[in-house]
């Protein structure tokens, strides 16, 4: 990776995006500063952390702690993840969409404009929705540690409403604008280098923690002797872990048979179809996530103690109990499948390779090739589940086992050494194009 970027820097174009790239990062960093009026980020940055099974735990961590610092970027891109994932799904399930998918460029476009617009109405709502949660946690704290210092009813309540939620969405608004100008001028992939950014932003507060327990260990506390140690050996275990699932494919054999068109000859030639383990990527985790914090942000939401039944039951996914970490393997799984399903359609790569006169070998074409391609991608489905399943269930039972609560788990791990390699390979593809000198040469 050192060695991609380094040599990416001795080209004149690429260097200009790796460091507008870097310029934007800064710029996003900056406004993950600034705060928002009317908030007390000390009184909120303990609430959360008090809270940090719930939503706002979740968006917390996307945001790189700026939504516990109560700044103009505590969403994050949050909402345009949620907005991508609902298009997904709707261009699916609406044929008006699914035709715009394969117009190419254009439709393309069109898409991702579409997809623009939700992202304004979803931060608009999670502005609103997060300025009640906030408001019921400063009736609970109380008026000696409110988490509004601008709370009031009557006038003044309504215009810190509005400043507050107006401050979230233009945030996000911006941020998704900071994205693309990452597409357009620097390396590309730039809603997902925002994201990295924000992630790896955590890195220091980790080191920090880590370092408090060595001084613990000196202190008299000798297990943490092992601890740490212990801790980082998993940590380097499962960026190798991810690399080796996010890399590793099964390859069906394609076979084109011959044609002649006049006095050329096509086809003949053999390649495969690339079937990754990961395919799915973060996106099953976050499904997952989102869910099991439903109860929890709704417990928040609707300011209900566990005093009755309903309150211990909502408090039962926490996410520091076995029903949470069995409900979130079971749906990483869930979600894995269905998330390929509507990605993957075996079908209609079957009726494309008997289009272009392809085949797989001792398979014949039609339904049988589907319903070869519909089981391998079961197992390579199953597995890749299983491996993320792990990868997000393993920082929960280190938190059992050693009481440690670290920030970087392993869906943040699992995002930024994705996003790391993806822009690695966008690296390599334009030193490629760059360093290719053509048939006239």
């Amino acid at each position: 990776m050192l060695e991609t970027i380094r040599n990416a820097f001795k080209i004149p174009d690429l260097r200009k995006k790796l460091l507008f790239t870097l310029f934007i990062i800064i710029i996003f960093r900056v406004g993950s500063a600034i705060p928002v009026p009317f908030l007390d980020a000390t009184e909120l940055q303990s609430w959360i952390g008090g809270n940090s099974g719930s939503i706002l735990g979740y968006v917390n961590i996307l945001s790189g702690g700026a939504f516990s610092q109560a700044t103009i970027f505590a969403l994050s891109i949050s909402p345009y993840i949620n907005a991508s994932i609902i298009m997904q799904l709707l261009t699916v399930a609406i044929p008006a969409l699914e035709r715009l998918s394969k117009e190419g460029m254009d439709g393309r476009r069109k898409i991702n404009k579409i997809t623009r617009y939700v992202t304004l109405g979803l931060a608009l709502v999670q502005s609103v929705g997060y300025y009640f949660i906030l408001r019921n946690g400063s009736a609970q704290l109380g008026t000696s540690g409110a988490l509004l210092d601008g709370y009031k009813d009557g006038f003044v309540g309504v215009f810190v409403a509005i400043v507050i939620v107006a401050c979230f969405t233009a945030g996000t608004a911006l941020i998704v604008w900071l994205g693309e100008q990452i597409n357009d001028r620097g390396i590309g992939n730039g809603i997902s280098v925002i994201l990295f950014a924000g992630i790896i932003s955590g890195g220091p507060s980790v080191i920090m923690y880590l370092w408090s327990l060595l001084e613990l260990a000196v202190a008299g506390q000798t297990q943490y002797f092992f601890l740490v140690p212990l801790i980082i050996v998993l940590f380097l275990a499962i960026v190798a872990f991810i690399v080796l699932i996010s890399n590793a494919e099964r390859r069906i054999p394609v076979q084109y048979a011959k044609r002649v068109v006049g006095r050329k000859q096509y086809g003949g030639q053999s390649t495969h179809i690339p079937i990754k383990v990961n395919m799915s990527g973060v996106m099953p985790i976050i499904f997952a996530s989102a869910i099991l914090a439903l109860p929890t942000t709704i417990q928040m939401f609707a300011n209900i103690g566990t005093d009755n039944w309903f309150g211990q039951f909502l408090s039962w996914f926490n996410t520091d109990t076995p029903l949470y970490a069995i409900l979130y393997f079971v749906l990483i799984i869930a979600f894995n499948y269905f998330y390929v399903a509507i990605q993957y359609n075996p079908v209609e790569i079957a009726n494309n390779l008997r289009k272009n006169n392809g085949g797989i070998p001792g398979i014949r074409p039609g339904k049988p090739t589907s319903d070869f391609i519909q089981k391998v991608l079961s197992k390579i489905i199953f597995i890749g589940a299983i491996c993320l399943g792990i990868i997000a269930i393993l920082p929960i039972i280190l938190q059992w086992t050693t009481g440690m609560n670290l920030a970087l788990g392993g869906t943040s791990v699992l995002i930024i050494v994705g996003v790391a390699l993806e822009t690695v390979r966008t690296l390599e593809s334009q030193m490629m194009m760059r360093h290719y000198k053509g048939f006239l040469d």
